[in-house]
């Protein structure tokens, strides 16, 4: 059953640790089915107990999966293998695959940075200081009251993915469920099941996740739910004021569930936000600067309720302890001067992602891309679309980098893309598609 490799081990790390060691280095491939409970103890000469309580560690690890009387196997896709691993290599290519923001839209950081420097300075942090700079503290309670997110303490993270981890971590448990938009962000996907948690897919149309699939996601046992609000990736999506309203319908029916919302679009795009939060007793609101001036300024706001931000700050306290106030009052200056002007940043992004969707429309291709950056594209045949289009000299995402139950798929960023790109993008994505686009528009 496992070829030449052979499990070891008398405790159930010991035994947990051979198998991680295995599918690291490749001796224990994707899909692997391991031996029994039973066949293994006989084997290594254990009580039973002891291999349940190493493949439980297992799972929990994101390492093995178990399918009932199927028995349990390696990952497809072990949680130490990024889903930004699947990618196509471009040598050549215009690489339309990374998700990354136009440079030419991110503010100049040098006098940012200065200003900063320079009130460290003067001022310099030291051990005692608060986790987060006061003036930061304000300018994103401000914002969050203007788009009518409920009131909350305000927390900093290092980024949209810390934040998630952080808040999930503070209130789930190894083996909890999740709701999770399908498809959806990749990293979020990879971060599930490397806390140990089981992510249960909520299709998406282009006004976000579809109210009865959350209902259906939260009534199987579902502890949590997380949304993008604008922007999705690798959709575009971004949640309508009705969709709103019917989301926070179903969430009103499980006061328990925890939700995330991630506004990483915050800066990039020009539709209004419409916040789920208020009918759950624990939530959080997050906001990431990645995208709107650069994805190494790694700084996230979050808001929430008060158990929540509070348990998030504690346990950072108690590692990273605060994200540099250095960053912080760089993120501050840019926000008091007003380093990025939103409306500028959405135009350019919805301009091309518009003419993108409409071109490719033209050729009978379906395609989304409501606000953000990205437009995807469903297909029957994802790989060989990948590959056609790559001949052709254009690298788009695979969309199993996104995906857990949906169809195929391709993502491609506009942020790359000049006016005069986009007719030639759409005639290539016809060529590769050709009769296996699925969904065509009639």
């Amino acid at each position: 059953m496992l070829g030449e490799y052979p499990i070891q081990g008398r405790r159930a790390a010991e035994i947990a640790a051979s198998v991680e060691r295995a599918v690291g280095a490749g001796e224990l491939p994707p899909g692997q089915l391991l031996p029994p409970l039973r066949e293994l103890a006989g084997q290594l000469g254990v009580n039973p107990n002891t291999v349940a309580a190493a493949y439980r560690v297992l799972r929990e690890r994101g390492v093995i999966e178990t399918a009932g009387r199927r028995g349990s196997r390696v990952r497809s896709r072990p949680a130490s293998t990024p889903r930004e691993w699947i990618r196509v290599e471009a040598p050549g290519a215009r690489d339309l695959s990374t998700g990354n923001p136009d440079p030419a839209l991110l503010p100049p950081l040098g006098a940012p940075l200065a200003a900063a420097a320079a009130r460290a300075a003067e001022r310099p942090t030291l051990y005692g200081a608060p986790d987060i700079a006061p003036d930061l503290a304000e300018l994103a309670r401000a914002a969050f009251d203007a788009d009518g997110v409920p009131a909350g303490p305000v927390a900093v993270t290092s980024g949209s993915l810390d934040a998630i981890e952080r808040v999930l971590a503070a209130h789930l448990r190894p083996g909890d469920t999740v709701a999770v938009e399908d498809p959806g962000w990749g990293s979020l996907l990879d971060l599930i099941p490397a806390l140990g948690l089981r992510a249960v897919p909520v299709e998406v149309d282009d006004d976000g996740p579809l109210p009865e699939r959350v209902e259906e996601a939260l009534r199987q046992g579902a502890r949590a739910l997380v949304v993008t609000d604008r922007a999705q990736n690798p959709t575009g999506a971004a949640v309508s004021e009705a969709r709103a309203r019917e989301l926070r319908a179903v969430l009103a029916g499980h006061p328990a569930v925890l939700l995330i919302e991630d506004d990483h679009g915050h800066g990039i795009v020009d539709l209004p936000l419409h916040p789920l939060a208020g009918g759950t007793d624990h939530w959080v609101l997050v906001r990431a600067t990645a995208k709107a001036y650069g994805p190494d300024l790694r700084l996230a706001v979050l808001t929430g309720d008060a158990v929540t931000v509070d348990r998030v700050r504690g346990r950072q306290r108690l590692g990273p302890g605060w994200v540099s106030h250095l960053l912080q009052n760089t993120v501050t200056h840019l926000w008091r001067t007003g380093a990025v002007d939103p409306a500028v940043v959405a135009a350019s992004y919805g301009a091309r992602r518009e003419a993108l969707v409409r071109a490719l429309r033209e050729r009978g291709i379906a395609a989304h891309g409501r606000s953000g950056m990205n437009v995807w594209v469903p297909v029957s045949d994802e790989t060989g679309a990948v590959a056609r289009l790559l001949q052709s000299g254009w690298a788009v995402a695979p969309g199993a980098r996104f995906r857990v139950a949906s169809g195929p798929g391709v993502r491609m960023t506009v942020s790359p893309l000049d006016a005069g790109e986009l007719g030639a993008v759409a005639d290539a994505v016809a060529s590769a598609t050709g009769a296996s686009v699925a969904g065509r528009v009639d």
